[in-house]
């Protein structure tokens, strides 16, 4: 009894000294070192490449800046300097790394004529041709680094052959102004393009045994199942999708589970967990190392694309903790495998791939753990999926909004049907398709399994429409406010709940500000204008009227990107501007919109399609007049503006228009040019 008082008076004396001393004021932000030396990274690969390549706007660092400051107090002096050198020396490791990535990508021979060896690395067959990218190259005799992209006239190419062939060839461009393609190039640093179609001479094989078993796959596949069944399955074993057929593989992304056809954590976790849970029996703890094993040769075949080698680093420090005891951290995780993947290929920090695949892990890391508690009173699998798959779109909606122009409204739906299915086909298939390579005369026997699932999956995107995605619409600097607000709310920052719910709003307020500043015009006339390797476009707009000026050289592939991205309404006109009038107005027929108009009247045999003809017009209150058949002047707002994508002079005209990219934006208003 007189222990109990004796307790029960000091519990009372602790809570009343408690009470008298200072409340210790926690930090928003937790500081973890891997995490800010990531974010200092990344930092310094921004900056490097909106300087370099063009297109630099206060609303790239927003993110970085709003973290930064939130990271600053109410931690001591030390702490504050540990942040600031950690983030700095991390910057200049971005800055020096992705400079000297920059250097070394320009570097090699000039274009021209040269007898070319090298060896395939990943190749794509269809309609009798093989597109194919090649490495260990030499030009005449010489030794270059980087790849090569071309085509070869047989389908008989594959991953692992070396070649021989003559062809003339190109040097691929930096990406300034935003051009895709030379993009996509940088970002995979192929230095070398062969535009025409080539024979070459197979003279051998490759030593890589991960190279001729992707080979060996694919044969296998297309040996034992249909054409569209074994694409499909190679996709979903390697990542490589190239070969689908244009139209399913549109389907399967505007359904919203083209993840399932790039290697991505979620593959490398169904086989990592399915092998250490195999051998766990027999070596207990040190299950992790076949199970690694297994996902570091699996990756090898798929050539270590950037989510796979994300998901082993991941699956690596998970290992490791799990025999250390020591409990796993899913955000220092995440940001140690972003080091590792940006300090060796920093350009990938460009790669609409490494944002969609750090992106997901992100908003697991930040929201999954409250999701789950707001999901908790449904049942267990549907609320942890919709977690999951609400986490995930927090960070990957403005990513594939912005690379892609369109969002999938049926992705929840679909992923809900399809993810629990994915570890049965993947396995299976997998399974199957090793069993095919070691007793190749019952190849067709054992594919029969994958081969029924995979029909039914085709079946369904044949039959089903998924046409109906959310785009026509640019993000622009709402890209960055979604970013940062996400990141604000999220359960990580310490907010109390009434500055949260102004937090939200505020956010709300500026993303819908940002959209509407972006995309809706209430006056004036706004201008856009674009330009890739293959297309140069403008758009014109006021607040009833949108019209489409085009080049020659435009595809309908081209425009429908680049609309979507910009514009999803019903155009007013299409104007076509070039030398070539026939392929332009070809193009604009199969475009939304009311009327295509040209200079010289041609016949077109077009019937459905209404086709305008003259020196001048007028649409939507701005008035256009053909100067040549490559130049267009238009009066809008008092203000004469001029549309050439040949030559370089602006002419005496008050806006020039030429050679731009989707950020060069006007605004035009009572004469006045404000460049956006």
């Amino acid at each position: 009894m007189a222990f109990g008082r004796k307790r029960e008076l000091v519990a009372g004396n602790a809570a009343e000294t408690a009470e008298k001393l200072p409340k210790k004021r926690l930090p928003l932000i937790n500081f973890r070192p891997i995490l800010f030396c990531a974010l200092g990274l990344a930092l310094g690969i921004q900056i490097y490449t909106k300087i370099r390549f063009g297109g630099i706007s206060a609303s790239d660092f927003l993110f970085f800046a709003f973290f930064l400051v939130c990271a600053i107090r109410p931690y001591s002096w030390r702490r504050v300097l540990c942040t600031a050198l950690s983030v700095l020396i991390f910057a200049g490791a971005g800055l020096l790394s992705v400079h000297l990535y920059t250097e070394n990508y320009c570097k090699g021979l000039p274009a021209g004529e040269y007898e070319i060896a090298g060896m395939v690395e990943k190749f794509t067959v269809q309609n009798g041709y093989t597109s194919a990218t090649l490495g260990a190259l030499s030009l005449s005799g010489n030794r270059v680094q980087g790849k090569l992209q071309t085509t070869f006239l047989s389908e008989e190419i594959r991953a692992g052959d070396t070649v021989l062939f003559q062809a003339k060839l190109s040097r691929g461009e930096l990406p300034e102004g935003g051009d895709s393609y030379s993009l996509y190039l940088y970002e995979n640093d192929v230095r070398y393009i062969v535009g025409e179609r080539v024979v070459c001479e197979r003279t051998g094989k490759s030593r890589n045994p991960f190279l001729l078993l992707n080979a060996a796959v694919y044969d296998a596949l297309q040996g034992g199942l249909g054409k569209d069944e074994a694409d499909v399955a190679y996709a979903l074993l390697s990542g490589n999708s190239n070969g689908i057929d244009g139209e399913l593989i549109e389907a399967i992304r505007r359904g919203g589970i083209a993840h399932a056809f790039a290697v991505s954590g979620l593959h490398i976790g169904i086989l990592y967990g399915a092998v250490s849970l195999l051998f766990k029996p027999l070596l207990r703890k040190k299950s992790f190392l076949p199970a690694l094993a297994a996902a570091v040769c699996y990756a090898a075949v798929c050539s270590f694309t950037v989510s796979s080698i994300r998901a082993l680093v991941m699956c690596a420090a998970l290992s490791v903790n799990g025999v250390l005891g020591r409990k796993s951290d899913f955000l220092n995780s995440v940001s140690f495998a972003a080091i590792c993947v940006l300090l060796f290929l920093p350009a990938q920090w460009l790669a609409a791939g490494f944002r969609l695949s750090f992106g997901a892990c992100l908003g697991l890391a930040l929201f999954m753990p409250w999701l789950n508690g707001l999901f908790r009173k449904l049942p267990k699998f549907l609320g942890g999926y919709l977690a999951a798959n609400l986490s995930v779109q927090v960070f990957t909606f403005p990513v594939l909004a912005e690379s892609f122009g369109y969002v999938s409204v049926w992705g929840t739906l679909l992923n809900l049907l399809f993810i629990p299915l994915l570890p049965v086909l993947f396995l299976g298939l997998l399974i199957c398709t090793l069993l095919a390579l070691i007793v190749p005369p019952a190849a067709w026997f054992f594919l029969m399994f994958p081969n029924g699932m995979l029909s039914a999956l085709l079946y369904v995107f044949s039959v089903a429409d998924f046409s109906m995605v959310l785009t026509g619409f640019s993000l622009g600097a709402g890209a960055a406010v979604w970013v940062t607000g996400a990141v604000a709310l999220s359960q990580r920052f310490r907010m109390r709940a009434l500055i949260r719910a102004a937090a939200s709003v505020g956010f709300a307020l500026l993303f819908t500000a940002c959209l509407l500043y972006e995309n809706a015009v209430f006056y004036g006339c706004k201008i856009s204008a674009y330009e890739s390797r293959s297309m140069n476009a403008a758009l014109l707009r006021t607040g009833s009227c949108a019209v489409l000026v085009i080049d020659g050289d435009v595809t309908l592939a081209r425009c429908n990107e680049y609309l979507s991205r910009s514009y999803g309404g019903k155009l007013d006109g299409v104007v076509v501007l070039a030398e070539d009038e026939l392929r332009g107005i070809n193009v604009g027929a199969f475009l939304n919109t009311q009327a295509v108009y040209a200079k010289d009247e041609i016949p077109t045999g077009l019937h459905k399609t209404k086709l305008v003809f003259g020196e001048a017009f007028t649409l939507g209150g701005m008035q256009f007049r053909f100067e040549s058949r490559e130049k267009l002047a238009v009066i809008a707002e008092g203000s004469v503006v001029e549309i050439d994508f040949e030559n370089n002079g602006a002419l005496g005209a008050d806006l020039f228009v030429g050679k731009g990219s989707g950020s060069l934006k006007y605004f035009l208003k009572d004469g006045i040019i404000k460049a956006l």
